[in-house]
């Protein structure tokens, strides 16, 4: 009796991750929609950029922005400088000295992304804030889709929409299967009301409505949002405010990544106690769903196959859940251990995800241990 329990509470919560809180979103979102009141204005844009050591890219995303259509008497940007060790200091201060709009701070010893955020946006004058990362390229109608979606007096910030790049490599296309299964889910819940976090490499706020964040907080692309959403804002996911990125081409640089904002997320809740709570947090069911649920899915299914390989004996359902818990794990470790079997939408969706569960149980075992994961 103790296994059938285990067994259906695991499979129960991990059908409620992966199928039912999608499709409860969707269903949301087509029945009970709530449009965003867009129209055409032109409000003051800071656009604020941290980095670290960026160096080789920062050059290309200044020109981007400079290059973006929006009124330049309407649009400035900020660019903090964490501790960086090369020339992306130099780099910036040469376009700061072109151009009055650009301001330089810099910053002798790395604090992390956070610290960074709180000073450049302190710095800011803009009533629209646009915080974007030095790697993606933005496209050129960014700035002028986010304003349209701040007419809405309701919305307090606003996602942009990452895309990608051709994929190159087998994992890469497993990494865009899930992509596109996240930004589904997430459009569901901007359409039905707000999602529980936005893009962390382009997104917008009201300057009016940011609260600063704790100096070593990881997800600021959660916190911010969130805080928001508590003091009354509505945050939504605004498909046409694209910037454009590329995949992680090998586990190895996905690894790193995700384990790091997996990791952010069980901060989160050191950070934020409230978040966890009905009472205080007003998306609690989406970020229990969303955030949470996830983190326990890895321990789940191990709970789950241990379960179903207990009561295999009795049942003949039971031995074909084992049969298939079994299978899932060789067909993973085949992909992982010969790339080249990663072909057709079943694969690549199996290798999705086994490495997101894999780097979820990571996650806990890198909170635990490192606690400067906020240093980027």
């Amino acid at each position: 009796m103790t296994f059938e329990i285990v067994f259906w509470t695991s499979a129960l919560l991990l059908a409620q991750t992966y199928v039912g809180y999608p499709l409860e979103m969707l269903l949301l979102a087509r029945l009970r929609p709530k449009p965003i009141a867009r129209e055409p204005h032109t409000p003051t844009i800071t656009i604020v950029m941290a980095v670290h050591d960026g160096g080789a890219l920062v050059r290309r995303k200044l020109e981007n922005v400079l290059a973006l259509d929006y009124p330049a008497s309407a649009c400035s940007i900020v660019v903090a400088c964490d501790g960086c060790t090369d020339d992306t200091a130099a780099i910036a201060r040469g376009f700061a000295d072109a151009d009055p709009r650009i301001a330089v701070l810099e910053f002798a010893m790395r604090r992390g992304k956070a610290a960074c955020l709180n000073d450049a946006i302190a710095a800011a004058g803009g009533e629209i804030l646009v915080l974007t990362d030095v790697r993606q390229r933005l496209a050129d109608d960014v700035l002028r889709v986010f304003a349209a979606a701040f007419a809405d007096r309701d919305v307090g910030a606003v996602s942009g929409e990452l895309r990608f790049e051709q994929s190159e490599t087998g994992f890469s296309e497993s990494v865009g299967a899930y992509w596109r299964y996240e930004t589904l889910l997430r459009l569901s819940e901007s359409r039905s009301g707000s999602v529980v976090g936005v893009s962390g490499a382009l997104y917008s706020m009201r300057r009016s409505l940011f609260v600063p964040i704790p100096a070593g907080t990881v997800l600021d692309d959660v916190l911010i949002p969130m805080n928001i959403v508590r003091a009354g804002g509505r945050v939504v996911l605004e498909p046409g405010a694209v910037g454009w990125d590329r995949h992680s081409g090998t586990p190895a640089e996905e690894r790193r990544r995700k384990i790091r904002t997996l990791a952010g997320n069980l901060q989160l809740l050191q950070l934020a106690p409230w978040l966890a709570s009905p009472r205080t947090n007003p998306l609690w069911f989406r970020f229990f769903c969303h955030k949470l649920l996830r983190l326990a899915a890895p321990w789940l299914i191990v709970l789950l196959t241990i379960a179903a390989a207990a009561l295999c004996g009795t049942n003949v359902f039971y031995a074909a859940c084992f049969g298939a818990c079994v299978l899932g794990f060789g067909l993973f470790l085949a992909g992982a251990c010969v790339p080249t079997l990663v072909h057709g939408a079943p694969m690549r969706l199996i290798m999705a995800f086994g490495y997101l569960n894999l780097f979820a149980a990571q996650a806990l075992v890198a909170f635990m241990r490192n606690r400067k994961l906020h240093l980027w």
